[in-house]
Protein backbone atom coordinates (compact mmCIF):
# COMPACT_ATOMS: atom_id res chain seq x y z
CA UNK A 1 0.00 0.00 0.00
CA UNK A 2 1.56 3.28 -0.72
CA UNK A 3 1.44 6.50 0.67
CA UNK A 4 -2.22 7.50 -1.74
CA UNK A 5 -3.90 5.11 -0.40
CA UNK A 6 -2.91 5.01 3.51
CA UNK A 7 -4.14 9.57 2.98
CA UNK A 8 -7.23 7.98 1.36
CA UNK A 9 -8.15 5.36 3.20
CA UNK A 10 -11.73 6.17 5.59
CA UNK A 11 -12.43 3.59 8.69
CA UNK A 12 -16.35 1.97 8.25
CA UNK A 13 -18.39 3.70 10.44
CA UNK A 14 -21.79 2.12 9.77
CA UNK A 15 -20.76 -1.18 10.91
CA UNK A 16 -20.83 -1.19 15.02
CA UNK A 17 -18.20 -4.01 16.69
CA UNK A 18 -19.65 -6.13 19.13
CA UNK A 19 -18.31 -7.32 22.53
CA UNK A 20 -17.94 -10.57 20.67
CA UNK A 21 -15.77 -8.98 18.58
CA UNK A 22 -13.26 -6.96 20.73
CA UNK A 23 -12.87 -9.93 22.81
CA UNK A 24 -11.65 -11.89 19.92
CA UNK A 25 -9.33 -9.05 18.92
CA UNK A 26 -7.84 -8.90 22.49
CA UNK A 27 -7.51 -12.81 21.95
CA UNK A 28 -4.80 -12.51 19.16
CA UNK A 29 -3.15 -9.36 21.17
CA UNK A 30 -0.63 -9.49 23.65
CA UNK A 31 -2.11 -8.57 27.13
CA UNK A 32 -0.86 -4.76 27.97
CA UNK A 33 -0.90 -3.63 31.26
CA UNK A 34 -3.94 -1.42 30.49
CA UNK A 35 -5.93 -4.58 28.52
CA UNK A 36 -5.21 -6.43 32.08
CA UNK A 37 -6.61 -3.21 34.19
CA UNK A 38 -9.62 -3.22 31.19
CA UNK A 39 -9.89 -6.57 31.68
CA UNK A 40 -10.34 -6.74 35.39
CA UNK A 41 -12.71 -3.86 35.61
CA UNK A 42 -15.07 -5.79 33.15
CA UNK A 43 -15.28 -8.59 35.49
CA UNK A 44 -15.37 -6.17 38.51
CA UNK A 45 -17.85 -3.28 37.35
CA UNK A 46 -16.58 -0.40 39.19
CA UNK A 47 -18.93 1.81 41.36
CA UNK A 48 -21.01 4.10 39.74
CA UNK A 49 -20.02 7.88 40.71
CA UNK A 50 -23.82 8.70 41.63
CA UNK A 51 -24.27 5.39 43.88
CA UNK A 52 -20.75 6.55 46.02
CA UNK A 53 -22.53 10.10 46.12
CA UNK A 54 -25.59 8.51 47.70
CA UNK A 55 -23.82 6.25 50.44
CA UNK A 56 -21.91 9.63 51.64
CA UNK A 57 -24.88 11.34 51.61
CA UNK A 58 -26.74 8.75 53.93
CA UNK A 59 -24.07 8.55 56.11
CA UNK A 60 -24.07 12.52 56.33
CA UNK A 61 -27.56 11.80 57.28
CA UNK A 62 -27.30 9.27 59.62
CA UNK A 63 -24.54 11.22 61.65
CA UNK A 64 -26.58 14.38 61.99
CA UNK A 65 -29.46 11.98 63.63
CA UNK A 66 -27.01 10.58 65.79
CA UNK A 67 -25.78 14.48 67.04
CA UNK A 68 -29.35 15.17 67.11
CA UNK A 69 -30.08 12.64 69.48
CA UNK A 70 -27.03 13.25 71.78
CA UNK A 71 -27.97 17.13 72.02
CA UNK A 72 -31.42 15.95 73.50
CA UNK A 73 -30.16 13.67 76.07
CA UNK A 74 -28.55 16.55 77.30
CA UNK A 75 -30.01 18.06 80.34
CA UNK A 76 -32.90 20.17 79.96
CA UNK A 77 -32.87 24.21 81.00
CA UNK A 78 -35.80 26.41 81.70
CA UNK A 79 -37.01 27.12 78.16
CA UNK A 80 -37.11 23.50 77.50
CA UNK A 81 -39.07 22.73 80.43
CA UNK A 82 -41.79 25.72 79.97
CA UNK A 83 -41.96 24.20 75.95
CA UNK A 84 -42.55 20.75 77.33
CA UNK A 85 -45.38 22.23 79.98
CA UNK A 86 -47.07 24.05 76.97
CA UNK A 87 -46.88 20.99 74.62
CA UNK A 88 -48.69 18.95 77.58
CA UNK A 89 -51.32 22.02 77.76
CA UNK A 90 -52.18 22.02 74.69
CA UNK A 91 -52.37 17.95 74.00
CA UNK A 92 -54.37 17.96 76.87
CA UNK A 93 -57.00 20.76 75.91
CA UNK A 94 -56.88 18.88 72.59
CA UNK A 95 -58.01 15.84 74.09
CA UNK A 96 -60.67 17.07 76.45
CA UNK A 97 -62.29 19.04 73.34
CA UNK A 98 -62.61 15.96 71.21
CA UNK A 99 -63.12 14.02 74.46
CA UNK A 100 -67.05 16.28 74.47
CA UNK A 101 -67.14 16.64 70.65
CA UNK A 102 -67.31 13.10 69.88
CA UNK A 103 -68.26 11.24 73.52
CA UNK A 104 -69.20 8.24 71.86
CA UNK A 105 -66.65 7.70 69.59
CA UNK A 106 -63.15 6.51 71.14
CA UNK A 107 -61.83 6.16 67.60
CA UNK A 108 -61.63 10.14 67.14
CA UNK A 109 -60.00 11.18 70.09
CA UNK A 110 -57.63 7.93 70.78
CA UNK A 111 -54.94 9.06 68.61
CA UNK A 112 -54.89 12.68 71.43
CA UNK A 113 -54.67 10.30 74.01
CA UNK A 114 -52.12 8.43 73.37
CA UNK A 115 -49.99 11.44 72.49
CA UNK A 116 -51.42 13.35 76.07
CA UNK A 117 -49.86 10.13 77.43
CA UNK A 118 -46.64 10.13 75.94
CA UNK A 119 -46.03 14.19 76.88
CA UNK A 120 -46.51 12.86 80.58
CA UNK A 121 -44.26 10.40 80.28
CA UNK A 122 -41.50 13.04 79.26
CA UNK A 123 -42.49 14.93 82.20
CA UNK A 124 -40.40 12.47 84.55
CA UNK A 125 -37.50 14.40 83.47
CA UNK A 126 -38.68 17.72 85.61
CA UNK A 127 -38.41 15.11 88.70
CA UNK A 128 -34.64 15.41 88.00
CA UNK A 129 -34.70 19.48 88.27
CA UNK A 130 -36.43 20.70 91.52
CA UNK A 131 -35.17 23.90 91.31
CA UNK A 132 -37.62 24.54 88.45
CA UNK A 133 -40.73 23.10 90.10
CA UNK A 134 -41.72 26.56 90.51
CA UNK A 135 -42.73 26.52 86.30
CA UNK A 136 -44.84 23.69 87.46
CA UNK A 137 -46.81 25.86 89.42
CA UNK A 138 -46.22 29.04 87.51
CA UNK A 139 -47.51 27.75 83.83
CA UNK A 140 -50.71 26.30 85.57
CA UNK A 141 -49.31 22.63 85.28
CA UNK A 142 -50.01 21.59 88.63
CA UNK A 143 -53.66 22.61 88.21
CA UNK A 144 -53.98 20.57 85.13
CA UNK A 145 -52.14 17.25 86.18
CA UNK A 146 -54.44 17.28 89.63
CA UNK A 147 -57.27 17.74 86.88
CA UNK A 148 -56.41 14.43 85.01
CA UNK A 149 -56.67 12.62 87.93
CA UNK A 150 -60.24 12.09 87.29
CA UNK A 151 -59.77 11.57 83.68
CA UNK A 152 -62.30 9.01 82.48
CA UNK A 153 -59.28 6.75 81.16
CA UNK A 154 -57.74 5.51 84.01
CA UNK A 155 -54.52 4.78 82.23
CA UNK A 156 -54.19 8.59 81.80
CA UNK A 157 -54.95 9.11 85.49
CA UNK A 158 -52.24 6.63 86.70
CA UNK A 159 -50.04 7.95 84.39
CA UNK A 160 -50.32 11.30 86.11
CA UNK A 161 -50.06 9.33 90.02
CA UNK A 162 -46.73 8.00 88.48
CA UNK A 163 -45.55 11.59 87.62
CA UNK A 164 -46.08 12.74 91.06
CA UNK A 165 -44.75 10.13 93.05
CA UNK A 166 -41.79 10.77 91.20
CA UNK A 167 -42.05 15.05 91.68
CA UNK A 168 -42.35 14.24 95.31
CA UNK A 169 -40.11 11.95 96.03
CA UNK A 170 -38.50 12.70 99.46
CA UNK A 171 -34.77 12.38 98.38
CA UNK A 172 -35.73 14.90 95.54
CA UNK A 173 -37.73 17.32 97.26
CA UNK A 174 -34.46 17.66 99.79
CA UNK A 175 -32.24 18.32 96.94
CA UNK A 176 -34.02 22.28 96.58
CA UNK A 177 -36.49 23.05 99.69
CA UNK A 178 -37.49 25.81 97.87
CA UNK A 179 -38.60 24.50 94.82
CA UNK A 180 -40.33 21.72 97.37
CA UNK A 181 -42.15 23.88 99.23
CA UNK A 182 -43.59 25.81 96.36
CA UNK A 183 -44.61 22.32 94.40
CA UNK A 184 -46.29 20.92 98.15
CA UNK A 185 -48.18 24.23 98.64
CA UNK A 186 -49.76 24.11 95.18
CA UNK A 187 -50.63 20.19 95.92
CA UNK A 188 -52.17 21.03 99.02
CA UNK A 189 -54.53 23.59 97.61
CA UNK A 190 -55.99 21.61 94.90
CA UNK A 191 -56.56 19.33 97.96
CA UNK A 192 -54.89 16.38 95.92
CA UNK A 193 -55.10 13.39 98.46
CA UNK A 194 -59.12 14.07 97.68
CA UNK A 195 -58.51 13.60 94.18
CA UNK A 196 -56.38 10.74 95.02
CA UNK A 197 -59.16 8.88 97.07
CA UNK A 198 -61.35 9.40 94.34
CA UNK A 199 -59.22 8.23 92.07
CA UNK A 200 -58.56 4.92 94.41
CA UNK A 201 -62.28 4.30 94.86
CA UNK A 202 -62.12 3.35 91.15
CA UNK A 203 -59.31 1.24 90.34
CA UNK A 204 -59.58 -2.35 90.49
CA UNK A 205 -56.23 -3.93 92.04
CA UNK A 206 -56.78 -7.21 90.27
CA UNK A 207 -55.04 -5.49 87.16
CA UNK A 208 -51.30 -5.14 87.76
CA UNK A 209 -51.16 -1.30 86.56
CA UNK A 210 -53.99 -0.40 88.87
CA UNK A 211 -52.70 -1.77 91.78
CA UNK A 212 -49.53 -0.06 90.99
CA UNK A 213 -51.69 2.85 90.73
CA UNK A 214 -52.40 2.45 94.46
CA UNK A 215 -48.97 1.75 95.63
CA UNK A 216 -47.92 4.88 93.85
CA UNK A 217 -50.75 7.06 95.16
CA UNK A 218 -49.91 5.92 98.57
CA UNK A 219 -46.17 6.53 97.98
CA UNK A 220 -47.66 10.57 97.05
CA UNK A 221 -49.25 10.78 100.23
CA UNK A 222 -46.45 9.06 102.71
CA UNK A 223 -43.78 11.42 100.67
CA UNK A 224 -46.01 14.55 101.59
CA UNK A 225 -46.66 13.37 105.29
CA UNK A 226 -42.71 13.23 106.08
CA UNK A 227 -41.94 16.50 104.35
CA UNK A 228 -44.49 18.18 105.91
CA UNK A 229 -46.31 16.47 109.15
CA UNK A 230 -49.00 18.38 109.29
CA UNK A 231 -51.02 18.01 106.84
CA UNK A 232 -51.90 14.49 107.92
CA UNK A 233 -55.19 16.36 109.58
CA UNK A 234 -56.22 17.77 106.31
CA UNK A 235 -55.42 14.19 104.26
CA UNK A 236 -57.56 12.32 107.24
CA UNK A 237 -60.11 14.57 106.15
CA UNK A 238 -60.25 14.17 102.61
CA UNK A 239 -61.59 10.46 102.95
CA UNK A 240 -58.44 9.17 103.46
CA UNK A 241 -58.67 7.74 107.07
CA UNK A 242 -61.89 5.83 105.52
CA UNK A 243 -60.63 4.19 102.38
CA UNK A 244 -57.37 2.87 104.29
CA UNK A 245 -59.69 1.67 107.12
CA UNK A 246 -61.50 -0.24 104.09
CA UNK A 247 -58.82 -1.18 102.69
CA UNK A 248 -57.25 -2.75 105.79
CA UNK A 249 -60.47 -4.93 106.63
CA UNK A 250 -61.22 -6.11 102.56
CA UNK A 251 -61.62 -9.77 102.17
CA UNK A 252 -57.93 -9.61 100.06
CA UNK A 253 -55.17 -11.90 99.87
CA UNK A 254 -52.38 -10.08 101.96
CA UNK A 255 -50.25 -7.80 99.45
CA UNK A 256 -47.36 -5.12 98.74
CA UNK A 257 -50.87 -2.60 99.07
CA UNK A 258 -51.85 -3.88 102.46
CA UNK A 259 -48.92 -3.95 104.27
CA UNK A 260 -48.32 0.17 103.05
CA UNK A 261 -51.50 1.02 103.84
CA UNK A 262 -51.37 -0.14 107.23
CA UNK A 263 -47.78 2.14 107.26
CA UNK A 264 -49.43 5.28 106.66
CA UNK A 265 -52.44 4.54 108.90
CA UNK A 266 -49.99 4.20 111.69
CA UNK A 267 -48.41 7.99 109.94
CA UNK A 268 -51.66 9.19 110.22
CA UNK A 269 -52.12 8.37 113.85
CA UNK A 270 -48.57 8.73 115.00
CA UNK A 271 -49.17 12.35 116.13
CA UNK A 272 -52.11 13.64 115.70
CA UNK A 273 -55.75 13.58 118.17
CA UNK A 274 -57.59 14.75 115.33
CA UNK A 275 -57.24 11.90 113.69
CA UNK A 276 -57.23 9.75 116.66
CA UNK A 277 -60.53 10.69 117.34
CA UNK A 278 -61.77 10.12 113.96
CA UNK A 279 -60.29 6.64 114.13
CA UNK A 280 -62.72 6.10 117.02
CA UNK A 281 -65.54 7.73 115.23
CA UNK A 282 -65.09 5.21 112.28
CA UNK A 283 -64.93 2.52 114.53
CA UNK A 284 -61.40 1.82 113.41
CA UNK A 285 -60.57 0.60 116.96
CA UNK A 286 -62.94 -2.71 115.91
CA UNK A 287 -61.41 -2.85 112.53
CA UNK A 288 -57.29 -3.03 113.70
CA UNK A 289 -58.96 -5.83 116.71
CA UNK A 290 -60.69 -7.78 113.95
CA UNK A 291 -57.35 -7.50 111.61
CA UNK A 292 -55.31 -8.03 114.55
CA UNK A 293 -56.86 -11.32 116.06
CA UNK A 294 -55.95 -13.05 113.00
CA UNK A 295 -53.04 -13.05 114.79
CA UNK A 296 -53.60 -14.58 118.01
CA UNK A 297 -53.23 -18.19 117.59
CA UNK A 298 -51.41 -18.37 113.92
CA UNK A 299 -47.70 -16.34 113.65
CA UNK A 300 -47.71 -13.86 110.57
CA UNK A 301 -46.21 -15.42 107.21
CA UNK A 302 -43.85 -13.50 105.69
CA UNK A 303 -41.54 -11.03 106.74
CA UNK A 304 -43.88 -8.37 105.38
CA UNK A 305 -47.22 -9.72 106.90
CA UNK A 306 -45.18 -9.32 110.06
CA UNK A 307 -44.52 -5.95 109.26
CA UNK A 308 -47.91 -5.17 108.82
CA UNK A 309 -49.02 -6.92 111.81
CA UNK A 310 -46.90 -4.34 114.13
CA UNK A 311 -48.26 -1.74 112.00
CA UNK A 312 -51.65 -2.46 113.08
CA UNK A 313 -50.39 -2.74 116.70
CA UNK A 314 -48.71 0.60 116.17
CA UNK A 315 -51.97 2.32 115.22
CA UNK A 316 -53.91 0.63 118.05
CA UNK A 317 -51.73 1.96 120.55
CA UNK A 318 -51.61 5.62 119.15
CA UNK A 319 -55.15 5.45 118.95
CA UNK A 320 -55.08 4.28 122.65
CA UNK A 321 -53.23 7.64 123.74
CA UNK A 322 -56.93 9.33 123.45
CA UNK A 323 -58.84 8.55 126.18
CA UNK A 324 -62.51 8.21 124.33
CA UNK A 325 -60.71 5.11 121.95
CA UNK A 326 -59.69 3.38 125.54
CA UNK A 327 -63.48 3.11 125.93
CA UNK A 328 -64.19 1.90 122.80
CA UNK A 329 -61.28 -0.25 123.04
CA UNK A 330 -62.78 -1.50 126.34
CA UNK A 331 -66.20 -2.26 124.79
CA UNK A 332 -64.48 -4.17 121.79
CA UNK A 333 -63.51 -6.68 124.05
CA UNK A 334 -59.83 -5.59 123.15
CA UNK A 335 -58.49 -6.78 126.79
CA UNK A 336 -59.94 -10.07 126.42
CA UNK A 337 -58.49 -10.37 123.22
CA UNK A 338 -54.60 -9.42 124.09
CA UNK A 339 -54.87 -11.58 127.15
CA UNK A 340 -55.77 -14.31 124.58
CA UNK A 341 -52.68 -13.53 122.97
CA UNK A 342 -50.66 -13.31 126.18
CA UNK A 343 -51.66 -17.07 126.73
CA UNK A 344 -50.95 -18.23 123.16
CA UNK A 345 -47.14 -17.49 123.42
CA UNK A 346 -47.25 -16.12 119.45
CA UNK A 347 -45.48 -13.54 118.28
CA UNK A 348 -48.21 -11.62 118.23
CA UNK A 349 -47.62 -11.62 122.16
CA UNK A 350 -44.85 -8.74 122.84
CA UNK A 351 -47.46 -6.49 121.02
CA UNK A 352 -50.02 -6.96 123.09
CA UNK A 353 -48.41 -6.50 126.09
CA UNK A 354 -47.53 -2.92 124.67
CA UNK A 355 -51.38 -2.58 123.60
CA UNK A 356 -52.32 -3.22 127.19
CA UNK A 357 -50.02 -0.84 128.49
CA UNK A 358 -51.42 2.04 126.60
CA UNK A 359 -54.83 0.91 127.54
CA UNK A 360 -54.33 1.24 131.01
CA UNK A 361 -52.09 3.97 132.14
CA UNK A 362 -53.12 7.12 134.21
CA UNK A 363 -56.08 7.74 135.33
CA UNK A 364 -58.35 6.79 132.29
CA UNK A 365 -57.15 3.28 132.33
CA UNK A 366 -58.89 2.82 135.58
CA UNK A 367 -61.40 1.17 133.57
CA UNK A 368 -59.80 -1.47 132.01
CA UNK A 369 -57.77 -2.23 135.11
CA UNK A 370 -61.00 -2.97 136.66
CA UNK A 371 -62.15 -5.19 133.63
CA UNK A 372 -58.86 -7.34 133.30
CA UNK A 373 -58.85 -8.22 136.87
CA UNK A 374 -62.13 -9.69 136.24
CA UNK A 375 -61.35 -11.29 133.07
CA UNK A 376 -58.41 -13.04 134.91
CA UNK A 377 -55.49 -11.34 133.26
CA UNK A 378 -53.25 -11.00 136.78
CA UNK A 379 -53.30 -15.20 136.00
CA UNK A 380 -51.40 -14.37 132.48
CA UNK A 381 -49.39 -11.53 133.37
CA UNK A 382 -47.99 -12.39 136.62
CA UNK A 383 -45.87 -15.80 135.02
CA UNK A 384 -44.35 -13.22 132.80
CA UNK A 385 -42.22 -11.81 135.35
CA UNK A 386 -40.64 -15.26 135.84
CA UNK A 387 -39.36 -15.56 132.03
CA UNK A 388 -39.79 -13.11 129.69
CA UNK A 389 -40.15 -13.91 125.77
CA UNK A 390 -37.60 -14.01 123.40
CA UNK A 391 -37.28 -11.20 121.39
CA UNK A 392 -38.51 -12.20 117.65
CA UNK A 393 -36.94 -11.32 114.66
CA UNK A 394 -36.60 -7.68 113.60
CA UNK A 395 -39.73 -6.56 115.61
CA UNK A 396 -40.91 -7.34 118.77
CA UNK A 397 -40.10 -6.15 122.03
CA UNK A 398 -36.45 -6.41 124.15
CA UNK A 399 -36.82 -8.83 126.87
CA UNK A 400 -35.39 -5.34 129.14
CA UNK A 401 -38.56 -3.31 127.63
CA UNK A 402 -40.86 -6.50 128.28
CA UNK A 403 -39.87 -6.27 132.34
CA UNK A 404 -39.93 -2.38 132.30
CA UNK A 405 -43.11 -2.55 131.24
CA UNK A 406 -43.81 -5.75 133.72
CA UNK A 407 -42.55 -3.78 136.76
CA UNK A 408 -43.89 -0.06 136.20
CA UNK A 409 -46.19 0.52 138.76
CA UNK A 410 -48.65 2.05 135.92
CA UNK A 411 -48.75 -0.65 133.89
CA UNK A 412 -49.71 -3.69 136.27
CA UNK A 413 -53.44 -3.92 136.00
CA UNK A 414 -55.30 -2.40 138.47
CA UNK A 415 -52.20 -0.54 140.11
CA UNK A 416 -54.94 3.04 139.36
CA UNK A 417 -57.81 1.10 141.18
CA UNK A 418 -55.60 -0.32 144.07
CA UNK A 419 -54.01 3.40 144.61
CA UNK A 420 -57.48 4.75 145.21
CA UNK A 421 -58.17 2.18 147.59
CA UNK A 422 -60.56 0.95 145.16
Amino acid sequence: MDVGELLSYQPNRGTKRTRDDEEEELKGRPKTAGARERGRYREEEPPAADESEEEKKKLHHVFERGEEEEEEEEPLDESSVKKMILTFEKRSYKNQELRIKFPDNPEKFMESELDLNDIIQEMHVIATMPDLYHLLVELNAVHSLLGLLGHDNTDVAIAVVDLLQELTDIDTLHESEEGAEVLIDALVEGQVVALLVQNLERLDESVKEEADGVHNTLAIIENMAEFRPEMCVDAAQQGLMQWLLKRVKAKMPFDANKLYCSEVLAILLQNTDDNREMLGELDGIDVLLQQLSVFKRHNPGPAEEQEMMENLFDSLCSSLMLSSNRERFLKGEGLQLMNLMLREKKISRSSALKVLDHAMIGPEGADNCHKFVDILGLRTIFPLFMKSPKKAKKVGTSEKEHEGRNSSPSALPGAGALKRGA
